[in-house]
């Protein structure tokens, strides 16, 4: 492959454990294509605007290298692109805005791998077979813990002495790209100011809730990790340590780790269900305890985080819950009623982009989901600077 030259696109790549999810952008950041390179570590599929084709994936690098062949052949080779931009989940205390890669870059990505060992490590093995194949193709990172980094201090710290704080025990939150996405496309939906005091709830099969205020983030309901907070599709969210501790002793760490992370949650309340829509459609009382259990802790949750912005003006709904589950905002702005709230019933069923009735004192909105574009947003912005 040939090292490109000064295009005009971007290429967003998103690395999981077994995907690799990618964009591609124009200077205009609209989107002229997506895919997902799935399966990897065995008889893939690659997947591109709905088409799948299947592909031998034994690595991440031979997926990548299948998704450059793929984009040429849809006619965006290497030449055409500015940059490629990557969605990495932690960036620790150190990396707490996009930034270009470089050497002190990747070691830094490197640092936080076991803050994310999950997750940071595929990131990496992208941007560095990346290299390998374009070496002069620009790089840069986004982070899912950056937009938290504005958190004060006393929000961030565990009631820990100093000695654990320092091995990276503290809290990060996560869903960062989405919220800073939220905060930037929210003004052209409402055609108003950022409101200055702002709840937004990203709702999907991971979840959480971020206090906005003035367009930065003072609170949020993940923690170390993103176990933490809210009840989510298939983790517990927030538990008591010593409960986690009788479990590891009981029935040891890693399935312990597994129950956490996987089997609990919406799926562990309902007893086999963990996507909202599944559950919206089973009159079981597990089914319905479970979207209970998700209303109640959003709701309470969302309380703790009114008090840290002293007051709220607005909430705004995003991911695959927020977006689609009509049930689930209604349920959701109802527990805020107190604060004087008021939903616009027939808005909220069939989906509008603004929720809340006209004599609401506080305005509820629906903002798409558009991490990619952010990420990509991120890179042009870099660019620009360093040109």
């Amino acid at each position: 492959m040939t090292d490109p030259a000064s295009g005009d696109l971007v290429l967003v790549l998103n690395a999981g454990s077994s995907s690799i999810k990618f964009a591609v952008f124009d200077g205009g950041l609209a989107e002229r294509l997506s895919g997902i390179a799935d399966g990897i570590g065995g008889a893939g599929l690659l997947k591109i605007d709905g088409h799948a084709s299947a592909h031998a994936l034994p690595d991440h690098a031979t997926a990548l290298k299948s998704i450059l062949q793929e984009l040429d052949n849809h006619g965006f080779p290497l030449a055409r692109f500015r940059a490629a931009a990557h969605r990495v989940v932690h960036g620790g205390t150190e990396l707490t805005a996009p930034v270009r890669v470089t050497p002190d870059t990747i070691a830094a990505i490197d640092r936080c791998a076991a803050l994310a060992p999950l997750h940071n490590p595929h990131n990496l093995a992208a941007i560095e077979t990346l290299a390998r194949l374009a070496p002069r193709l620009p790089q840069t990172a986004s982070f899912d813990t950056a937009f938290h980094a504005t958190n004060p201090e006393v929000a961030l710290r565990y009631a820990l002495p100093p000695e654990i704080e320092a091995r990276g025990i503290r809290r990060y939150g996560f869903h960062g790209t989405s919220y800073a996405s939220l905060v930037r496309t929210l003004p052209t939906i409402t055609g108003a100011p950022l409101p200055a005091r702002l709840l937004a709830f990203h709702l999907g099969n991971g979840a959480s809730i971020c206090a906005i205020r003035d367009g930065r983030s003072v609170a949020t309901t993940m923690g170390y990790s993103p176990l933490g907070g809210l009840t989510m599709g298939t983790r517990a969210g927030e538990i008591d340590g010593n409960a986690v501790l009788r479990l590891a002793e009981e029935d040891g760490i890693a399935v312990t780790h597994e129950l956490l992370n996987k089997n609990s949650g919406l799926l562990g309340l309902s007893g086999g269900h963990s996507d909202m829509r599944a559950l919206l459609g089973d009159d079981s009382d597990e089914s319905r305890f479970a979207i209970d259990h998700f209303c109640y802790w959003a709701v309470r949750h969302a309380g703790s985080l009114v008090a840290a912005m002293e007051g709220l003006d607005a909430v705004a709904f995003t991911g695959g819950i927020g977006e689609n589950a009509a049930p689930i905002r209604a349920r959701i702005m109802a527990g805020l009623g107190w604060l004087g709230l008021r939903a616009d019933t027939a808005a909220n069923d069939t989906g509008r982009p603004r929720l809340h009735a006209p004599d609401s004192a506080i305005t509820a909105w629906v903002v798409p989901a558009q991490e990619e574009r952010m990420i990509a947003a991120d890179a042009l912005a870099l660019l620009d600077t360093s040109a």
